[in-house]
């Protein structure tokens, strides 16, 4: 198995200054911080890590004191946290690192299945933000056809050790990795921001977190759950966001009480890597008012 290494793969890492490592039980993150003011969170998707961020970031910190770490399985975080990385464990490993770093979150924003997170750590009484803010969320039960891949992806990759390496395969070649996720997105982001992807798709450990997680994700308990939620509550959707549809982020919002939707015309699933300025003016319109 490959690891992506901070040296290597990170040599460049946008916003490289404001890294560092904290260790927790059987967990050592990487985590950028930077800014002064109410503290937020960011929550990264699925198959990616704190370069998503890499220019909304600076712009959330000139008001918020914002922290983002890598995810567990997921770029240069290593180890496993004791939950596995279901969406609990995943929630809880997030809690107990706000605790290392004996900071609190009034806003917790989370990309993809970055909100599924957030808003378990809120309903698991894990975080207590006064607001959570969902980019593309990733929220309802998979329809049709994507709810038999992904039990097929999860079985492939416990029944075939090999699984991993033929991902990061398949991101080493020519212009594998702009492709693919112009084709998942719906999103078209600068060649540099490709790269970054490209790099992490390329180590094999990287590749197995993500589908690790997608094995273990329960989206039916949290729908369920979603009615519970009593803090406000804002979606921004892109409108071209070709992994997930309007009509399931909608769906969501239907059962979360007082929220707020707002649909970015012509922007994918990466939205807030097209346009970091839209959509940090939303975020920090939003978070003001809460």
């Amino acid at each position: 198995m490959s690891t992506p290494d901070w040296g290597r793969e990170g040599r460049d890492w946008p916003n490289r200054t404001l890294s560092r490592f904290v260790e927790t039980e059987r967990m050592r993150w990487h985590v950028q911080m930077a800014g002064s003011g109410p503290v937020m969170l960011l929550l990264h998707g699925t198959g990616a890590a704190t370069h998503s961020w890499r220019d909304l970031l600076p712009l959330l910190a000139e008001h918020f004191t914002v922290v983002a770490p890598d995810l567990p399985g997921h770029g240069f975080t290593t180890g496993r946290p004791s939950g596995g990385l279901s969406m609990v464990g995943m929630a809880r490993a997030v809690g107990a690192l706000m605790t290392k770093l004996d900071l609190a979150p009034a806003v917790v924003v989370g990309h993809s299945a970055g909100a599924a997170i957030a808003l378990r750590m809120l309903l698991d009484g894990l975080a207590t933000p006064k607001a959570v803010i969902g980019l593309n969320p990733a929220l309802m039960p998979f329809p049709g056809l994507a709810a038999k891949l992904f039990p097929t992806l999860a079985r492939m990759l416990f029944v075939n050790p090999f699984a991993p390496h033929i991902f990061a395969a398949m991101a080493r070649g020519p212009g594998e990795a702009a492709g693919f996720l112009e084709r998942s997105t719906g999103s078209r982001i600068d060649a540099a921001g490709v790269d970054f992807y490209r790099r992490l798709f390329a180590t094999s450990d990287h590749c197995a977190g993500a589908l690790t997680m997608m094995a273990a994700w329960d989206l039916e308990t949290l729908s369920r759950d979603l009615a519970r939620i009593r803090v406000p509550v804002l979606f921004v959707h892109g409108s071209s966001d070709a992994a997930i549809p309007l009509t399931s982020v909608n769906a969501a919002a239907a059962l979360i009480p007082g929220i707020r939707v707002e649909v970015l015309p012509d922007l994918g699933h990466l939205a807030h890597e097209e346009r970091p300025d839209a959509v940090a003016r939303l975020i920090g319109d939003f978070a003001r008012a809460v």
